[in-house]
């Protein structure tokens, strides 16, 4: 809450190294006025390396970290999250508390409670990592790590074979350098459910004292059937009818985890048994996705969450009229990325707004379930949701991306360095 005799709010943002929301959150603070101050897991030992001014704060023991006086807390991510909220219950900021948060990003512990309250969940098991020999009852399933977000290491498996398959492929990638550094005691684990049919959506939030609005339901209009489950386009405002039964049930799920105050981002899948929870986060929508949210205001969902997190009143924010989409863009295989044409033609599409590349040259892509990025955003709006949608797939097809094979690359590397 701003505190009196305070001209100029001050907000205390937590991202991880990596992630594109941290610039524009900065962005979102430098138009509103206020001073946001970025807080990351970097060594510490390394004086302030990019020239932003951030903290540099150990996310694996949030307790020992020690701020001076914030008006808000803010975080992008999941882990970021639960350090937010550990800082906001010591500081005395309105945030979710720590209990809530950690059981909202640990997908056993919270179906258990959406099943306490009677929502529909799938029968769901954790399967200790070293016990590689058991096997379902039933398929298909899908195999989830019970710690990662954005469908990372989500594999559907409808036989023995692929369930052996996707469990060594899971393992393996929890046995990533990146991932280890924060292992906790629920990566120890792999959650095996049934498969879930029907249509996916995803419901942006924002909670005040418990409260639950919904800014935004989004659909996702391409089928999410396995055997790996990458997001690609979000439209909204949804088409899709029975949208307060997904409401009513994200805001029990809410209420069930004890969320309690700032974003929440939401997602479900509905069929004829009803609406199933598939994750309720503490956090807002990921990447630059944010962007496909403005608001009649005139304001971006960053500046809604900034005022809100010092306590301004957002009731009277609603979003813009007319159809919005966003395209995460695809990477279609491993290898090394080596540029993008046609990207002109694409910006030019009628509807779109807004093209960024995020993949950067010389960097490897690896694809889901092992990777996290994407190659770039397309956004778009348009009079309704069908022609948003239908612009950020013609610019799509506008776009030709250069991705060269990982492996002649390792070899010429190889042959590089016998030379020497």
């Amino acid at each position: 809450m701003l505190q009196w005799g305070r001209m100029t709010p001050r907000v205390l943002f937590l991202a991880s190294k990596v992630g594109y929301q941290t610039r524009v959150f900065a962005e979102a603070a430098a138009r509103l006025g206020y001073q946001i101050q970025l807080a990351t897991d970097r060594c510490h030992q390394l004086a302030d390396p990019w020239g932003d001014g951030a903290l540099a704060f150990d996310f694996d023991d949030p307790a020992a970290i020690s701020v001076s006086t914030f008006d808000g807390i803010l975080a992008a991510g999941d882990v970021p999250a639960y350090v937010a909220s550990v800082i906001a219950e010591k500081s005395g900021l309105r945030y979710h508390p720590p209990h809530a948060v950690a059981t909202a990003r640990n997908k056993y512990e919270a179906r258990q409670r959406f099943a306490a309250v009677g929502l529909p969940v799938p029968r769901f098991i954790r399967v200790p990592l070293d016990n590689s020999c058991w096997l379902p009852d039933g398929y298909p399933c899908v195999l989830k790590p019970l710690g990662l977000s954005a469908s990372r290491g989500v594999i559907r498996a409808n036989n023995a074979v692929e369930f052996r398959a996707a469990f060594a492929r899971i393992r393996t990638l929890l046995e990533r350098a990146e991932i280890r550094q924060h292992r906790q005691q629920m990566d120890r684990y792999i959650q095996v459910e049934e498969f879930i049919a029907g249509r996916e959506y995803a419901l942006e939030c924002l909670m005040t004292d418990g409260q639950l609005r919904v800014l935004a339901i989004f659909d996702k209009p391409d089928p999410l059937d396995g055997p790996y489950f990458e997001e690609s386009i979000y439209v909204t405002p949804s088409r899709a009818s029975g949208q307060p039964a997904m409401i009513a049930a994200v805001t029990r799920a809410a209420q069930a985890l004890g969320l309690w105050h700032g974003p929440v981002h939401a997602e479900v899948r509905v069929n004829a048994a009803g609406v199933w929870i598939l994750e309720v986060a503490a956090r807002p929508i990921g990447g630059l996705c944010a962007r496909a949210l403005q608001f009649q205001s005139g304001l971006s969902l960053e500046e809604v969450l900034l005022r809100h997190a010092v306590g301004i009143s957002t009731a009277d924010e609603n979003v813009r009229e007319g159809g919005s989409a966003v395209m995460m863009i695809p990477i279609p295989k491993r290898g090394i990325y080596r540029g993008v044409t046609g990207i002109e033609s694409a910006a030019a599409t009628p509807g779109i707004e807004g093209l960024e590349i995020t993949a950067m040259a010389g960097n490897e892509l690896v694809p889901l379930p092992e990777g996290a990025s994407y190659l770039g955003f397309l956004f778009a709006h348009a009079l309704d949701a069908e022609t948003a949608e239908q612009a950020v797939r013609k610019a799509h097809t506008e776009l030709t991306f250069a991705i060269s094979d990982v492996l002649p690359v390792l070899q010429a590397n190889q042959g590089i360095l016998s030379a020497q």
